[in-house]
């Protein structure tokens, strides 16, 4: 059975991807911190909050295909 903080986390996470494939920064990066603050331990959600935070300041190039290219090791 799934709890209902990961219920939330879910909800968030999902709404979190869909804005960061939408290229809407802000709104991505509100979706992940609400789905880190239902389950502060969800790996996906730190990754994808950190990157969106990133693109806000150093957006992907126009024809950017939602794919995240490794810049290190």
């Amino acid at each position: 059975m799934i709890t209902r903080e990961k219920e939330e986390m879910l909800k968030y996470y999902n709404l979190g991807l869909v804005a960061y494939k939408q290229r809407k920064w802000d709104d991505a990066i509100r979706a992940f911190e609400m789905a880190l603050k239902a389950d502060p331990k969800d790996g996906p959600s730190e990754v994808y909050l950190a990157r969106a935070q990133n693109y806000k300041l150093n957006p992907p190039p126009e024809d950017w295909d939602g794919v995240y290219t490794m810049t290190t090791k």
